[in-house]
Formats: C-alpha cells, sequence, structure tokens
C-alpha cells in the first residue's frame, strides 16, 4: 500500500487513527467517527443561547457552572446534545464561543451631592451677617470692630477643630460625639467672649460679641448633625427684620430683640440636639483619635479667618461675595471627588489618571471662580484678591477632605501671618501685599493638590 486507506468516504479529510509503516511515507489508517455538525446542531442552539453569558468565562468550568444553574441533567447531555457528560459540553461550549470581555455598568455615584444642602448652607453662612446690620448703630466703634474681629477668629478656628472632632467621634457612635460637643462648644464661646471683653471693654460691644460666640458655637453644633433647617428657622425672625431695613426703622429695641432671639432659638435647637445625641446607646469599638489630629484644622479656621479680614477691610462686598460662595465651594468639593473615581476607572495606568484628575481640578477650580469673577464685576470690587483668595481657600478644603491637613494649614497659616505682620507694623495700604501672599499660598496648594490628588492610591 502505497498511502492510507480510506474507511470512509470523505477524501481523507477526518479523525485518523494511523499504524506507521517502516517505510518511509508509508502509513496504515484507520478512520474513527467524527461528530458532524448539522444546520440545527443543538450545541450550536445552545451556545448562541448563552453566549452573552459564556463569553466572559475564563475557564470550561465556569461554563459547567452556568449549565448546571440552568438545569441541565446528564441526561438531557447526553440525548440532546451527544456529550457523555456536562464537562464535555462545557468545553465544547467554552471553544464555540469567542471570548469577550463587556465593561461593568457604571455604578451610582458615591459623592453625588446633595443639591438643595450646598445652597442652604451658602445661604447660612451669609445669612448672620445681617446681624451686623442691625445692630450696627449700637456698637460701632474702632475697638468695637476690633472686639468683634477678635472674637470671631477665635470662634472660627475653636468651631473647625471641634467641628473635626465631632465628626471623627461619630464613627464611636451620636453619644459620644454628644460628648466632644458638650464638652467643647460652652469652652470655645467663653473663649471667644472674653477676648471680645478684653478687646472692647465692657458695653455694647462685649456683648454683641458674647451673642456672636454663642451663635456660632450653636450653629456649629448643628452643622455638624446636618441641621440646617433649624439653623434656618433660627435665622429667619432676624433675616425678616433685616429686610425690612430699606423701607422702615423698626427701632433700637427690635434692632436688638431680633438677633437676640435668633441666638436664643440657635442655642436652644443645638442643646436639643445634643441632648438626643446623649440619649443615645453607647457604642464600643472605637479608639478615641488624639487631640491633636484636629489642631491643623483650627489653625486652618484662624488662617483663613485672618485673610478674609484683612480682604475685607479693602474689599466688604468681596468677602460678602466670598461667604455666599462656600455653598457651592462645597458642590463642587463633591463634584471634585465624583469626577476623580469616575476618572479612575476609565484610566488604564497612572499617567492618563494624572492627567485626568489635573484636568478634573482645573474644572472644578475655574467652575468655583467663575461666578464670582461675575460677582466682582457687579459689586465693582477688585476682581484679583478676591480670586486669590477664594481659590487658596477652595484647593485647602479640597486638601483637607482627602485627610492632608497639616500642609494646607501651614500654607495658609504662613500666608496669613506675613499679610498680618504688614498690617501691624503699618506696611503698604492696600490690597497688593495680601494679593502676593494668597496668589503665592495657591499656587503651592495647586502644585500639591495636583501631585497627592494626581495618585490613584488617594482616591481609594
Amino acid at each position: 500500500m502505497s498511502g492510507p486507506m480510506a474507511l470512509e468516504p470523505d477524501g481523507g479529510q477526518g479523525d485518523t487513527l494511523a499504524l506507521r509503516l517502516a517505510a518511509p511515507d508509508t502509513t496504515l489508517s484507520l478512520r474513527l467517527p467524527r461528530r458532524r455538525r448539522t444546520p440545527d446542531d443543538p450545541v450550536d442552539v445552545l451556545a448562541a443561547e448563552l453566549a452573552d453569558r459564556i463569553g466572559p468565562a475564563v475557564h470550561a468550568y465556569e461554563v459547567a457552572a452556568l449549565l448546571e444553574s440552568e438545569g441541565l441533567t446528564g441526561e438531557q447531555t447526553r440525548e440532546r446534545y451527544g456529550h457523555p457528560d456536562l464537562f464535555s459540553l462545557a468545553a465544547d461550549l467554552y471553544r464555540r464561543v469567542p471570548r469577550s470581555f463587556p465593561e461593568p455598568p457604571p455604578g451610582p455615584d458615591p459623592w453625588a451631592p446633595d443639591h438643595v444642602r450646598c445652597a442652604l448652607r451658602g445661604a447660612l453662612f451669609a445669612l448672620p451677617g445681617l446681624a451686623y446690620l442691625l445692630t450696627g448703630g449700637l456698637w460701632n466703634s474702632p475697638r468695637g470692630v476690633y472686639a468683634l474681629v477678635a472674637a470671631g477668629l477665635l470662634s472660627w478656628a475653636w468651631g473647625q477643630a471641634l467641628s473635626h472632632r465631632a465628626y471623627l467621634r461619630l464613627a464611636a457612635g451620636p453619644r459620644e460625639a454628644g460628648r466632644t460637643l458638650l464638652l467643647g462648644a460652652p469652652p470655645g464661646a467663653l473663649l471667644a467672649s472674653t477676648a471680645a471683653l478684653a478687646v472692647a471693654g465692657p458695653g455694647p460691644a462685649a456683648l454683641f460679641g458674647a451673642g456672636q460666640s454663642l451663635y456660632l458655637a450653636a450653629a456649629g453644633v448643628l452643622l455638624v448633625r446636618g441641621r440646617e433647617p433649624l439653623l434656618l428657622g433660627a435665622l429667619a425672625p432676624m433675616a425678616a427684620g433685616a429686610a425690612t431695613l430699606p423701607w422702615w426703622d423698626p427701632g433700637a429695641p427690635a434692632r436688638i430683640a431680633l438677633p437676640v432671639l435668633t441666638v436664643v432659638l440657635a442655642v436652644t435647637a443645638a442643646c436639643r440636639e445634643i441632648r438626643g445625641m446623649l440619649a443615645a446607646p453607647a457604642e464600643g469599638g472605637s479608639t478615641r483619635p488624639p487631640l491633636a489630629a484636629s489642631v491643623p484644622y483650627g489653625l486652618f479656621g484662624l488662617a483663613a479667618g485672618t485673610l478674609v479680614v484683612s480682604v475685607g477691610r479693602h474689599q466688604p462686598w468681596a468677602v460678602i461675595a466670598l461667604t455666599l460662595s462656600m455653598g457651592p465651594a462645597e458642590w463642587l468639593l463633591y463634584r471634585y471627588r465624583g469626577l476623580s473615581v469616575a476618572a479612575l476607572r476609565a484610566s488604564a495606568n497612572e499617567a492618563v489618571f494624572r492627567l485626568r484628575s489635573a484636568r478634573t481640578l482645573a474644572l472644578c477650580l475655574g467652575g468655583y471662580l467663575l461666578p464670582l469673577v461675575l460677582a466682582t464685576l457687579l459689586t465693582g470690587a477688585e476682581p484679583a484678591p478676591l480670586l486669590t483668595l477664594a481659590a487658596l481657600l477652595w484647593t485647602a478644603l479640597l486638601l483637607q477632605a482627602f485627610g492632608l491637613a497639616w500642609f494646607p494649614a501651614l500654607v495658609a497659616l504662613t500666608a496669613a501671618a506675613a499679610v498680618a505682620a504688614v498690617t501691624l507694623l503699618g506696611g503698604p495700604p492696600g490690597t497688593a501685599w495680601p494679593l502676593v501672599c494668597c496668589g503665592t499660598a495657591t499656587a503651592v496648594l495647586v502644585i500639591g493638590a495636583v501631585r497627592c490628588l494626581g495618585r490613584p492610591t488617594a482616591h481609594s
């Protein structure tokens, strides 16, 4: 025999069992039966039905598990699909269906901002300023202004540190956070009131400083607990009284009574909130964070207040616009985190993510500053001091949101100390020096944000 002997008429195309002879190029072949596919091959039909679930499989065993979950029996495997067992059929399906790995559907944004809450918080930062319109004629004097500034700076610094510590203690339950607020809010109000009294001496300015300190302490408690509507309700009487000033003077008694009523309502709401937190059951298992962890937040509050006052001395309308922008600032902080998570999912390597992270930072920071440019055009304020200060504050808050507290605190504190030193030493008037300080600090913070937040691990 000079070649293979076919035992079935297929032209030598099929599976063979060959007996090779000693002579070269001489074989004796026995042809085995071969499974032929028909147009209605049940295995093809099954593969088409399950293609979307077989394609992502990385092993035939996954297909076998899928077939088991579909209720396929051994008898059906043999009689309908011509395979001896489930694993044989799974291996056949795995070979027939091409591999495909579709992208998972996008999940919900874990940092979706609460639009109403952010807008409300912006209003809550601005509305307390109406108290100065109502009572300004009763205490307005150079010493009175200095007293309120000193009390406000201390309240701001103390409130920032206390709020951070209360948020940390919330991990151990509302009871522990309530104890933190109960032990921290009254000393902060007392310290700020004492500062007002020491600067202004006994009189209306010291009383107003005490009321301001009590309100800020109570507002801090309510904001930590997310009780913005309660705080808005406390401010409503004073806001209504201030709204009548362009057309009607309510008189000195009403000018005093309305702010006092706001303070009483805010303090009452804060006391009730703390009492409810203390009534919650104790939850153990959480270590108490060190006090030093909240220090940089307090220092940043002091620095931010100093810079705001320095700009406000020359641009009061700029400070009002900056205060109103705190709501959009918080909204954009949430948007940055949500967009960063989306960029992380869409990036194939760290270099691509760093580029997208920088672009996200520029988009959010630019979106925050653009309305402030319009505000300066409407009020006639100088745009440069306001924009640099706003960029500094927003970038520092962004870094704090990622747990980077000391870096923005030290940068802001350095800028504030430079501004305060020049002011106290009788340096050049105007906004040029605060602009230089804020601009330099902003550049340092932006570079730090690009470097620190451009790492994927910062968003894990």
